[in-house]
């Protein structure tokens, strides 16, 4: 970006760059080039780290390459950035919940469950109300054995 551009009020050419960066990373995820957006999306984080944005993205895309421990830190990144993050919690606590997780997982579907985006999809919100039932229902111990009735 030029100096004259800048005078007049054009942005930064390192602001430009994430931009670029976060652009091409949506591009490249949405033909499904999951590895060349993860990438872009590392250097748009480059620029800035606490952009809980491109965090959220990026958990998405490992979400969808199943590496469950890469989405599983970038959610949490994601909300000690902003703390009342819907979607990473929805997300982080079904991730827990494959990894068996489940107190973690109860702990950040109540999160979710408490302020639900207004524009979430109420599947998503019944969905998390069913999982979170399912984590509180007392577990039955499938190895005790069950007492034999004699005849």
């Amino acid at each position: 970006m030029s100096w004259l551009s800048r005078l007049f009020g054009g942005g930064s050419e390192k602001s430009n760059r994430r931009l670029d960066y976060l652009s091409e990373a949506l591009t490249l995820e949405k033909s499904g080039d999951l590895d060349a957006a993860l990438t872009s999306y590392r250097l748009a984080l480059r620029e800035k780290p606490d952009d809980h944005k491109i965090l959220m993205n990026m958990a998405i895309a490992y979400s969808r390459q199943s590496r469950w421990d890469e989405a599983i830190r970038c959610y949490k990144r994601a909300l000690e950035v902003e703390p009342s993050l819907a979607g990473a919690h929805y997300g982080l606590a079904f991730l827990l919940i494959k990894r068996g997780e489940k107190d973690e997982a109860a702990v950040h579907l109540e999160a979710f469950l408490a302020s639900p985006p207004k524009s979430a999809d109420p599947a998503n919100i019944e969905h998390a109300r069913k999982a979170l039932d399912e984590l509180r229902a007392p577990q039955v111990d499938d190895s005790a054995e069950s007492p034999e009735v004699e005849h």
